[in-house]
């Protein structure tokens, strides 16, 4: 199939509109968030399904706080040097899921690259308070590469997350603009680690940055010699003037292509369409990968 993508413009294609995000669910997760002193990806990195994922009563957390000391091409969360470590966020994280009586959480987190650890112990501790909470709530991560710190990531996967999920983001030709701190090659052996280790593994690929179908397919190739489980395949958005820009919008009829490829090389489940991102609908993603493990969607 040839690539037939739409150039960028002043105007997004009909596919990439969305509504603005209302009402009464939205307008309680951000109050409970808020209340808690709480970040979410959602709102940090200005996620188009907002509206739609805070209406089901799902919202994926981000912890460490809300400045990264990485510089990604394409993320809108704060570059800097993080001037505190919130030793209490774990205990709130568990308070508003409790709250929010969420069945599938979704957690995430800045790269802390200026810790030993990266975080790794408030990762672990997040993850074991929401455990205690007493009920079976399933927990994915979408976690960083801890620098190729595999004692950090083994810190983590000791607290038994559901499903880890870490990005690719992008080919490896485009990193040094897209992930200039991060290794392609490390990312792929983090998610070898955790899938040797018998995790259900997952990870992400945003399109329109200028890679090609060749490139894309190598991907896919990588992904699975590494085991992975669940991908998911997005429309890159260029969230301010001072971000990577678009370099086309790919179609809804490109990305069913990519859907069923991923599908005949055997992934267990393959979200594939413009506004898929990591985290839109977790729990279905998990839940069609592995249907007899518990992993149903959550029911809020």
């Amino acid at each position: 199939m040839t690539n037939t993508q739409l150039k960028l413009n002043n105007n997004k294609p009909n596919w990439l509109k969305v509504k603005l995000p209302t009402g009464k669910r939205y307008q309680d997760i951000k109050t409970i968030v808020s209340e808690n002193k709480l970040h979410t990806v959602c709102e940090s990195a200005a996620c188009p399904n907002r509206g739609e994922c805070w209406n089901l009563g799902t919202a994926t957390f981000m912890i460490l706080g809300n400045i990264c000391t990485r510089s990604c091409g394409f993320c809108n969360v704060q570059t800097g040097k993080p001037t505190e470590l919130d030793l209490d966020e774990p205990k709130r994280i568990a308070v508003a899921v409790e709250k929010m009586g969420l069945d599938y959480i979704v957690i995430t987190s800045v790269n802390r690259d200026e810790l030993k650890d990266g975080g790794a112990a408030i990762w672990a501790e997040t993850i074991m308070g929401i455990k205690k909470i007493g009920r079976p709530i399933k927990i994915e991560v979408l976690i960083p590469d801890f620098g190729g710190n595999w004692q950090a990531l083994n810190t983590v996967l000791q607290a038994l997350p559901d499903v880890v999920n870490h990005n690719i983001e992008t080919v490896p030709r485009l990193y040094k603009q897209v992930r200039p701190q991060a290794k392609f090659e490390q990312s792929l052996e983090l998610l070898k680690i955790a899938k040797d280790k018998g995790f259900t593994t997952k990870s992400g690929l945003m399109l329109g940055l200028g890679e090609s179908e060749q490139e894309i397919i190598e991907i896919f190739q990588h992904w699975s010699k590494v085991g992975c489980d669940i991908i998911t395949i997005g429309q890159y958005l260029q969230p301010t003037k001072d971000h990577l820009p678009v370099v086309n919008f790919i179609s809804p009829e490109i990305f069913n292509h990519y859907a069923e490829i991923g599908k005949q090389m055997g992934f267990k489940n393959v979200f594939s369409g413009p506004l898929v991102r990591s985290s839109y609908h977790a729990a279905e993603q998990a839940a069609f990968a592995h249907p007899a493990n518990g992993l149903e969607c959550s029911k809020v």
